[in-house]
């Protein structure tokens, strides 16, 4: 094992002992108690019951009526809005019949919430998509609290619903959960040549027109899009994690593979219930050594800077305390093995093709930097996740990828990767500590020292641009007031092509927010998450313009280049009217000011709810 990786696991697992003991203690019970008593819904009242069993067919009623077939729960993110989510319109059918062919019974428990970031981007409803993930947390505890379930199958696959639905279910940590993809839309419009599109539109250089047929051709089918960011980062991180089946992460919607891993993961959850040979709850499957293989594969593969956030928010949920210092440690010995969308030319169906997951996952164990002793659905130990699935004359089988990455501009092994250590790294300094996403940046761009210009709002900033304001000019762009506490830290994923296109221009610009970035923004250096935020007091409310910051990402430094007794004695800058609670108002932002009055800080996963086992830290 990698050294580093192994004392990250040891102090993680030290720093978690207390909460992580209350944790497992609960679930154990829980489960001994599922093992007991057998199907979750034989000790219902009668009338209870037969409310659960009221709609369904009559051989499921009839199933459920006795006290042998496990309960399966379906809990889905569909919606046909969204195209990662509108091949689940068929699932449910299809996963049914995969659980009755396997012995038990499932049914459509409920369904989350799944808002498209990319629809919202730069609008008002943007200012709810973090907070999402807790209310998908909460809307899948709702569907698995009706004591009718013995594992559950959790559709999704975008951006805040994956770590939402891990957050819910690991509230139920005693039943097992598999996470159900469906996989990536097909290539379209090469993603470099629509963020040149975007900078040329942002430019002025192209219209509307021009650019909306390029935006349809790029996103143009069923599936995820198929660049990486947080939706395929969330892919990856759950394989890695052992939740998904071996495999499943990267086929296409629509094929007779896609639909086998289907009909097989239904089948799965049944065979790792309390009640077989083979138990597997996701309180378990979710332990240090997963959550470590989790920030390991996000480094590895230079995703998105939204699980700075995610991981810990998930971890804290399964009992395990997290911090930044982690992420920093890890990447520091953790190479980038690949260069995908915004970090390369390359979308995950050609990452696919280059041998994928089994391929990056056999690297990473060889090296020593994933644990392979860890639970999975699959069954115990990583290595399992070597294997590729494959239909042999309609048959899903899984062989193992004995060769290496079949594109080594877009997979390397871990002798040869694109950079020596992970593609995200952390700064600390004056003004807080922050997340930067370097694994696109050029190097030159990795230290930026320039004059700040304070903005509010992001649309100040492109307001600024559009008018001429920053033309020729060197500048740190700190964009404050962007935290959970203050609008619900939404993405700024609309300055990208403004800021790409001064960089282009030869001018030494950065952003420095407490706001975040999509996990498709790439080459703009960007100081992100900056915590504590300006809203709760955080020293961004007291840049003015003029200030000498320096973003280092080199050296992991972020501070502000003024006298310290100066800076120290400044009033902070006002909260914008549009962030108190009168201002905060449109879109439904006004159902969401308890969450944001809640809301904990950037470095603890800018969530709502405590550690889980907290109450019992000593």
């Amino acid at each position: 094992m990698n050294p580093t990786v192994a004392e990250v696991t040891r102090r993680l697992t030290e720093r978690s002992r207390a909460t992580r003991a209350a944790y497992l203690e609960r679930i154990t019970a829980a489960g001994e108690e599922a093992r007991r008593r057998g199907p979750a819904r034989g000790e219902l009242p009668c009338a209870n019951l037969a409310h659960g069993l009221a709609a369904c067919s009559p051989f499921d009623k009839l199933a459920l009526r006795g006290a042998s077939r496990p309960g399966v729960a379906i809990v889905t993110a569909y919606n046909d809005m969204l195209s990662a989510h509108q091949p689940y319109e068929t699932y449910p059918r299809a996963l049914k019949a995969a659980v009755r062919e396997a012995g038990g019974v499932a049914q459509v428990a409920g369904g989350v919430p799944a808002m498209c970031d990319g629809i919202t981007q730069g609008r008002a409803g943007m200012e709810l998509s973090l907070f999402s993930r807790d209310v998908i947390a909460m809307s899948t505890a709702i569907a698995l609290s009706h004591e009718m379930f013995d594992a559950a199958l959790l559709l999704g696959v975008c951006d805040k619903i994956v770590p939402g639905l891990l957050i819910g279910a690991l509230h139920f940590g005693h039943l097992p959960a598999l996470l159900v993809p469906a996989g990536p839309m097909p290539s379209g419009l090469p993603n470099k040549e629509k963020a040149r599109a975007r900078q040329a539109f942002a430019e002025g250089r192209i219209g509307r027109d021009e650019m909306l047929d390029a935006e349809l051709r790029s996103y143009h089918a069923p599936g995820t899009c198929t660049f990486y960011g947080t939706a395929n980062s969330n892919q990856v991180l759950v394989e890695v994690m052992g939740l998904h089946l071996p495999g499943a992460t990267f086929v296409n919607p629509g094929t007779p593979l896609r639909e086998a891993l289907t009909a097989a993961a239904g089948r799965r959850a049944v065979e790792i219930t309390a009640h077989g040979d083979e138990y597997t709850p996701i309180g378990r499957v979710i332990d240090e050594k997963a959550i470590v293989n989790a920030v390991v594969a996000l480094l590895a593969t230079g995703g998105s800077t939204n699980h700075t956030l995610h991981l810990i928010a998930i971890a804290a949920a399964a009992g395990i305390e997290l911090t930044w210092d982690d992420f920093a440690d890890l990447a520091k010995v953790t190479p980038l093995l690949t260069r995908m969308y915004p970090g390369g030319e390359a979308d995950v169906n050609h990452f696919q093709a280059a041998g994928g997951m089994a391929v990056l996952i056999g690297e990473l164990l060889d090296a020593g930097l994933l644990h392979r002793d860890v639970l999975t659905v699959a069954g115990p130990g990583l290595d399992r996740y070597r294997c590729a699935p494959v239909l042999k004359e309609g048959e899903l089988v899984w062989e193992e990828r004995v060769a290496g990455s079949t594109d080594t501009a877009v997979l390397r092994p871990v002798a040869d990767p694109f950079a020596p250590d992970g593609g995200i790294r952390m700064l600390s300094g004056n003004l807080g500590r922050a997340v930067s996403k370097v694994s696109a940046v050029r190097p030159e761009h990795l230290v930026i020292e320039a004059p700040a210009l304070v903005f509010d709002d992001q649309a100040d900033l492109l307001a600024a641009f559009q008018a001429g304001e920053l033309d020729g000019r060197d500048f740190v762009a700190v964009i404050r007031f962007q935290g959970p506490a203050a609008n619900g830290m939404p993405e700024l994923h609309k300055l990208t092509a403004p800021l790409g296109a001064l960089l282009d221009r030869g001018q030494r610009v950065a952003i420095v927010t407490d706001g975040r970035m999509s996990g498709a923004s790439g080459k703009v250096p960007a100081a992100i998450h900056l915590s504590p935020e300006a809203a709760r007091g955080g020293p961004l409310a007291r840049v003015r313009d003029g200030d000498l910051i320096r973003v280092d990402s080199a050296a992991g430094t972020l501070d502000v280049l003024v006298p310290a007794a100066e800076f120290a004695a400044r009033e902070p800058a006002p909260l914008p009217a549009g962030r108190t609670e009168a201002g905060w108002t449109g879109s439904g932002r006004e159902l969401f000011s308890a969450l944001r009055r809640t809301v904990g800080p950037a470095e603890e996963g800018a969530g709502v709810f405590a550690l889980s086992g907290g109450e019992s830290r000593e």
